[in-house]
């Protein structure tokens, strides 16, 4: 079923808009009346009126069950969104590029306020369409999964669809970096403790795992867990059971167990830096992120997705130029989505009239060159 109905009626960008979301691997009906069970109605403002306006449009949403409402004008002087009924309704005006989908940055913009109400995770390249179909089929089962990739590769996004995918997404995802918090505390934030189990416990907690009580507890870096908490998190994995600090008997955990790392972690098994009869129990489904740079492109649509993000609330929302698209794909991207994402941000600080230029992405600059820049302006 198809959570999203494009009504073809005199929608000229239609097709376009079909393609990039099937890309994104959301399916998208096309015809003149929505099937129901549609989340998100999307029309041209001339299939609007041929409806006899906004009532008789929201009268066909209402019947197939959509909550909410997209209305593209086409062929407008510059983009612009305006929202009506609470939200649930978006008023688009889309100019015409004539460039392709990859490159046209109003479009791609339009296809992530529409796919974003369905799917969160951004994708264009075909490789990370084959990721988000694998994740989907895992989500099908409560089997654990090991993603392993690149710092910034996006792989707590990925974890994130495989919950929202299973039949645990009402439930609590949990996710917890086990580089960010000190060893001595760890065991404890993880697994829980009673009252009075160690000095300064003045109130019983019941941790981490038991916080995401059926639904998806991530462990993020788990390659960075002391070992002596791994046999402790296998015990966990085997029985689905718990011990709380200071409790006498152990509490039984319905999770979902998604594990993340950024290194090798056959050669850390090896250096007996991490067990390998946990990791075995782990990577029972393995998924893997790709660097960005090896899929390119993503980079298009996730520079307009971060420029919708981190654009100031009730202004204009600024355009990506073609030949700054070129620019973006053109980057290596060391640092991953996380460097672009940054990127982005200060382009958001450099651009002016709406328009964001190569000029303003200040790929490579350093702290200096950003001062200057950024004096000049002022």
């Amino acid at each position: 079923m198809a959570l999203i109905h494009i009504l073809d009626d005199a929608f000229e960008a239609g097709a376009a808009v079909a393609q990039l979301l099937s890309r994104r691997r959301i399916a998208a009906e096309r015809g003149a009346k929505p099937a129901a069970g549609t989340q998100v109605l999307v029309a041209s403002a001339a299939a609007e009126a041929g409806l006899g306006g906004a009532r008789g449009l929201t009268d066909l949403a209402r019947g197939a069950g959509a909550k909410s409402i997209v209305v593209v004008s086409e062929g407008a002087a510059s983009f612009a969104v305006a929202e009506e009924m609470g939200g649930r309704m978006l008023r688009v005006a889309l100019p015409r590029s004539g460039q392709p989908a990859l490159r046209d940055a109003g479009l791609m913009t339009l296809v992530d306020m529409i796919g974003g109400q369905v799917q969160g995770m951004v994708a264009a390249d075909a490789a990370t369409g084959e990721l988000i179909d694998l994740a989907h089929r895992v989500a099908r089962t409560d089997v654990t999964v090991f993603i392993n990739g690149p710092t910034g590769s996006g792989k707590e996004v990925l974890a994130r669809t495989v919950h929202a995918a299973s039949r645990r997404a009402a439930a609590p995802f949990v996710a917890i970096n086990c580089a960010a918090i000190p060893e001595n505390m760890l065991e404890a934030i993880l697994f829980g403790h009673e009252k009075g189990a160690f000095t300064g416990a003045s109130n019983a907690n019941k941790g981490i795992i038991r916080a995401a009580e059926g639904g998806t507890l991530m462990l993020d870096e788990i390659s960075e867990m002391p070992m002596g908490l791994q046999s402790k998190l296998l015990r966990v994995l085997q029985e689905r059971a718990l011990t709380p600090i200071g409790a006498q008997a152990e509490v039984a955990v319905d999770i979902r167990v998604i594990a993340t790392s950024n290194r090798d972690m056959e050669e850390e098994v090896r250096e007996r830096r991490f067990r390998e009869d946990l990791f075995y129990r782990l990577n029972v489904f393995p998924l893997a992120t790709r660097a960005l740079c090896e899929r390119p492109e993503d980079i298009p649509v996730l520079a307009c997705a971060m420029v919708r993000r981190h654009a100031a609330a009730g202004q204009p929302l600024p355009m990506l130029t073609p030949d700054a698209i070129a620019a973006l794909v053109a980057h290596d991207w060391p640092g991953n989505v996380r460097e672009l994402e940054n990127v982005i941000q200060r382009a958001l600080v450099m651009q002016e009239g709406g328009r964001i230029t190569p000029n303003d992405l200040l790929i490579q600059a350093a702290t200096p060159t950003v001062t200057r820049l950024m004096a000049r302006a002022v």
